[in-house]
C-alpha cells in the first residue's frame, strides 16, 4: 500500500493554434469549448491538490472531458506532468518511469493479449521479471481463485465474456501485488446487470486485496457506491473532495448538487428575503419558510436584503400533501414513471419543471395513478432545501 500525494498538478497539451493569434486562439477555444486554452496550449487539468491515504478507495468522477483520466495517466506515469509534484510515499516520482512506480493499471478495453490463454496473460508481467516460476503458478491461482477464473485459466480471451476478461485484467494486476491500483473506467464496457455484478466483486476485493485503488468513472453511482472518498471534477477543476454522503448531503456548488443524486436536484429561481428571525424563499406564487438551521447558518454568513437565489430540492425528499396545508405547493402533472417501487412524477410549477420521487404505496394510495394534466399538491421538507449563489453558483449555507 502507498499513500499518494498530488500538490498543484497542473496538464497542458501544447497547442500551436492556441498561438498562432488572436483568431487561431478564438477558433480553439470554440473547439475545445469548456476547458481553457492559455498560450501554452490547452489545459485539461488545473491546479489539482490531493492526497490519498494508504489503503483508500479514491474515485475521481465527472463528465468526459474533465480531466480525470488524465490525471490518472499522470500518476501512472503514461502522461508528462507540466507542473506541480506527484509522490508516492513521499518520493518525488514526476521524472520516474512508470515500471518503476510499482503501479497497476486496469484499462476499460481489457488490453489481453488475444494470442495468449488466461494463464499466460496474467503470468506475463511476472515473466518478464524473472519471478521464479512456482512462485508465477502460486499468484496466478491465487488471483483466479479470488476472482472465480479459475475453471478458465486455459481459455483465450476471445472465449470469454466481458465480465469474465475484465476480472482477467484485474487478475493480471493483482498478481503484481503492487502498492497502486489505478483503474481506468474497467466496467463501462459491460451491460448494466454486469456492471451492477462487477461493482459488488469489486467492493469485496478491495477489502481481500492489500493496495491504494484510485478508480475513474463518470458513473455516479460506481463513485457512490465504491469510493472511501469521491473527487468530483468540471473542467479540468476540482469541484468537491468528500465522502459518499458529504458530497449528497451537502454539495458545495451548483454543478455538484446537479451532477450527484439520481434523478438529480430540482432547481429553481427564487428571492431570499430575512423576515424577522426567519428567513423565506419567494417565488411568484409561492413563500417558504426555511428551517430554523438553514436560518442559523444564514446569519452568519449572510447580508440582510433580498438576493436572487437559485433553490435546489431532491426528488426523494418532496412528499405528497393534501390541499388544505398550509405549506402544499400545487403542480400539473407531466408525466409520471413507474420504477417498480417508486413513481418518479414529473410536474410543472411556475414554469418549472420538478420530479418527485415518491414510493409506490402512496402513490396505490392516491388510487394508483396521476393522470397528465392532472393538478397535485406536495411539500418540501424544510431541512431538504439547498440554497446557492447565483452567480457564483457556491452553496450558501453548506456545513
Amino acid at each position: 500500500m502507498a499513500q499518494i500525494v498530488l500538490k498543484g498538478i497542473k496538464k497542458v497539451y501544447p497547442n500551436e493554434r492556441a498561438r498562432s493569434g488572436l483568431f487561431g486562439r478564438r477558433r480553439e477555444e470554440e473547439r475545445k469549448g469548456n476547458l481553457e486554452v492559455t498560450s501554452e496550449g490547452v489545459v485539461a487539468v488545473q491546479d489539482l491538490d490531493l492526497t490519498v491515504g494508504d489503503g483508500e478507495f479514491v474515485v475521481l468522477v465527472g463528465p468526459s472531458g474533465c480531466g480525470k483520466s488524465t490525471t490518472l495517466r499522470m500518476i501512472a506515469g503514461l502522461e508528462d506532468i507540466s507542473s506541480g509534484d506527484l509522490l508516492i510515499d513521499g518520493h518525488r516520482v514526476n521524472d520516474v518511469a512508470p515500471k518503476d512506480r510499482d503501479i497497476a493499471m486496469v484499462f476499460q478495453s481489457y488490453a489481453l493479449y488475444p494470442n495468449m490463454t488466461v494463464y499466460e496473460n496474467m503470468a506475463f508481467t511476472l515473466k518478464l521479471k524473472k519471478v521464479d516460476p512456482a512462485e508465477i503458478d502460486r499468484k496466478v491461482r491465487d488471483a483466479a481463485e479470488t476472482l472465480g477464473i479459475t475453471p478458465y485459466l486455459d481459455r483465450k480471451p476471445k472465449a470469454l465474456s466481458g465480465g469474465q476478461r475484465q476480472r482477467v485484467a484485474i487478475g493480471r494486476a493483482i498478481v503484481r501485488d503492487p502498492k497502486v491500483f489505478l483503474m481506468d473506467e474497467p466496467l463501462s464496457n459491460l451491460d448494466a446487470k454486469l456492471r451492477n455484478q462487477m461493482r459488488a466483486e469489486l467492493i469485496k476485493l478491495r477489502h481481500k486485496v492489500s493496495g491504494t485503488f484510485i478508480y475513474v468513472t463518470h458513473d455516479q453511482t460506481e463513485a457512490m457506491t465504491l469510493g472511501d472518498r469521491i473527487v468530483i471534477m468540471k473542467d479540468g477543476y476540482v469541484q468537491q473532495i468528500g465522502t459518499p454522503q458529504e458530497v449528497f448531503n451537502h454539495p458545495a456548488n451548483l454543478f455538484v448538487a446537479g451532477f450527484i443524486g439520481m434523478p438529480q436536484m430540482n432547481f429553481f429561481d427564487a428571492h431570499l428575503v430575512h423576515v424577522g428571525n426567519e428567513y423565506h424563499l419567494e417565488t411568484s406564487d409561492h413563500d417558504i419558510a426555511l428551517a430554523p438551521q438553514t436560518c442559523n447558518r444564514l446569519s452568519e454568513s449572510w447580508v440582510d436584503g433580498t438576493s436572487e437565489v437559485v433553490a435546489g430540492v431532491r426528488p426523494e425528499q418532496i412528499s405528497l400533501a393534501r390541499e388544505d396545508d398550509l405549506d402544499a405547493i400545487s403542480g400539473t402533472v407531466e408525466v409520471s414513471e413507474l420504477m417498480g417501487s417508486t413513481v418518479h412524477v414529473h410536474v410543472t410549477v411556475e414554469g418549472n419543471e420538478l420530479v418527485l420521487v415518491i414510493p409506490t404505496v402512496d402513490f396505490e394510495r392516491e388510487g394508483g395513478s396521476f393522470a397528465d394534466g392532472e393538478r397535485i399538491s406536495f411539500k418540501f421538507d424544510q431541512n431538504a432545501i439547498h440554497l446557492f449563489d447565483k452567480e457564483s453558483s457556491k452553496n450558501l449555507v453548506r456545513s
